[in-house]
């Protein structure tokens, strides 16, 4: 996997995509997690995606 084409692919989406792609690696990975509820995969990025989230909120609030 090369993950410069990957950041080419997401750069060259469209800006209204974005939200898009977002909600179908959720919807990927939610199935994942209903069929074996301790996948690791799927845990790791759910936690990675709070993770994320709960960063940008904090940078927000601080912009403020």
């Amino acid at each position: 996997m090369n993950t410069a084409t990957l950041w080419d692919g997401l750069g060259s989406l469209p800006e209204e995509e974005a939200p898009h792609v977002l909600a179908r690696l959720f919807a990927l990975y939610e199935a994942r997690l209903a069929q074996n509820p301790e996948d690791p995969e799927s845990l790791v990025f759910f936690h990675n995606l709070d993770l994320v989230i709960t960063q940008t909120c904090q940078c927000n609030s601080n912009r403020r």
